[in-house]
């Protein structure tokens, strides 16, 4: 019989106006995988965070048992010295210093006064190893892409003598393949003993390497299923999450109408912002029609996201070059708030770093993209303000305390509510959406996808990009494949599968 590794015993944790935990215990066998699931906001994470004392004993009532001792963490130190390493969703890594670097900081090898560095980088290597980067320890962060920033995250909990891993979200920024190999190295690690604790929305890989899975639901256990005797069908979890079956994934439109083009990129070129010589987007064409969703699909690095930004407002890149048709006419769109004079709005994939203003309540972070909507004579009315904050956070089922609560303090799900609420108060005729669900729960998807399509049913029109091919399939009526910077298909919804598309890149890379 399987040793019983943690018990957290009825933890309730409590902030102002909000009980976020209530009464929640949790089992978790040694050298299994345990997944956590449930809609933003659930309290998986704040769950994760007392566990690995970010919020310090005191801050919460109930008990951790640990390897069967009590525990009192009073911060992140305490749980690591015990071998219990929590990997964030946005991660912890800073550029500028190099991998071997940032695996040792704050876990130094060599002396008080002096770092051994052939030590530290030699080590780095031998972890690198393990998860499977051959990557020089050497190599500066910034060089490496987001799936492999991801590897040396677990690489340097490896290094810190984990005994429970705790992984936040950690396939949300990967494409298919880096998420597989990671899932897969997860297996690895079980088979030596390792236990890891999961946190994921992709029920499909929580279901490919988890042994039990617990939902939580409003601060609440709902139910913990075992793979050995339950059915581990999204159908099952999905209601289980939402309190409710969600029978279509993708809703249908009504009274969808396309019109004439609205909007068309001719010849796009953009060159890379650091690398010389380098197009991130190589002589791009494309069309959207009014009433309309085309999808962009492509692997990590094909340039969709370089796309969007430079085409709003010149956000990314240097050397843009290429021509803009809005209504058949030709227009400059040389900053962002051209951009948005135009009619366009963008919502990014970096909803923290360039979405939101994360000290700033949602009652600010809701009118900032078009402050004039809401003033008089350049003074802004508040009381018009707070009535557009609360209009969308009712529309937008966004789960918070009030509008005056900062949106740093939200869940993943109801900041991309909040970013997407932002943008539709401008009042776009065309919404480029850049990985609008990364991260967030089946329920708020939903919700989103329902957004999306009051839009075009409206005579809007939208970008979609994604990196999750069943979401492109789902909701565009056309999409356009990129690869290496260049589109190199163009398909309509009713013939694209997931194996067309991966067709198209692999043979436009044997090209």
């Amino acid at each position: 019989m399987a040793k019983t590794l943690l018990q957290m015993q009825h933890i309730t944790k409590t902030f102002p106006g909000v009980t976020a935990l209530d009464n929640v215990n949790l089992e978790v066998q040694e050298g299994e995988i345990h997944a956590l699931v449930g809609e933003n906001g659930a309290g998986k994470s704040t769950l994760m965070s007392i566990l690995s004392g970010i919020y310090p004993y005191g801050s919460y009532t109930g008990d951790i048992v640990y390897d069967g001792n009590v525990c009192k963490f009073q911060n992140i130190k305490d749980s690591e010295k015990l071998g219990i390493v929590i990997i964030h969703q946005e991660l912890a890594l800073v550029p500028l210093l190099t991998i071997g670097e940032n695996m040792f900081l704050g876990n130094e090898r060599g002396t008080v006064s002096k770092i051994d560095w052939a030590e530290t980088f030699g080590k780095a290597d031998e972890l690198l190893r393990l998860v499977g980067l051959k990557d020089s320890s050497h190599t500066l962060i910034k060089d490496i892409g987001v799936g492999k920033q991801q590897l040396v995250e677990i690489a340097k909990a490896l290094g810190k003598n984990v005994k429970l891993l705790i992984l936040d979200e950690p396939t949300a920024s990967l494409n298919d393949s880096e998420a597989k190999h990671l899932l897969n190295l997860l297996l690895e690690f079980k088979k030596q003993g390792m236990t890891s604790i999961l946190i994921s929305h992709k029920l499909n890989e929580v279901s490919y390497v988890a042994d039990k899975i617990t939902v939580i639901r409003d601060g609440s256990v709902i139910k913990t299923l075992d793979k050995k005797t339950d059915d581990f069908s999204e159908d099952v979890i999905i209601s289980a999450m939402v309190g409710r079956n969600i029978t279509d994934r993708f809703p249908r439109r009504k009274n969808q109408h396309i019109g004439d083009i609205c909007f068309e990129v001719k010849d796009w070129c953009v060159d890379h912002p650091v690398f010389d010589g380098i197009k991130v987007c190589d002589h791009v064409n494309f069309t959207l029609r009014k009433g309309e969703v085309i999808g962009i699909s492509g692997l990590m690095g094909a340039g969709r996201t370089e796309l969007a930004m430079s085409i709003f407002g010149h956000s990314y890149g240097t050397n843009i070059r290429g021509h803009l048709y809005l209504n058949g006419k030709e227009v400059q769109l040389p900053n962002v708030k051209a951009a948005i004079n135009h009619g366009l709005a963008y919502v990014t994939e970096d909803r923290k770093g360039n979405g939101l203003i994360l000290t700033e309540d949602i009652c600010r972070n809701t009118s900032s993209a078009k402050p004039e909507k809401i003033s008089n004579h350049n003074i802004i009315d508040f009381s018009k303000e707070r009535m557009v904050a609360k209009q969308y956070v009712n529309e937008m089922h966004t789960k918070c305390t009030s509008i005056d609560e900062a949106v740093g303090n939200l869940s993943g799900g109801n900041m991309q509510k909040v970013l997407l609420g932002k943008w539709l108060f401008a009042d776009p005729d065309i919404l480029i959406l850049d990985e609008p669900t990364r991260g967030i729960d089946v329920g708020a998807k939903y919700e989103i996808y329902c957004i999306i399509n009051k839009m075009v049913e409206d005579g809007k029109s939208v970008i979609f990009i994604s990196s999750e091919m069943p979401e492109i399939l789902g909701m565009s009526d056309r999409i356009y494949v990129m690869n290496a910077g260049k589109i190199i298909a163009e398909l309509p919804s009713a013939e694209a599968t997931q194996e067309k598309i991966m067709s198209c890149i692999i043979n436009s890379e044997s090209k």
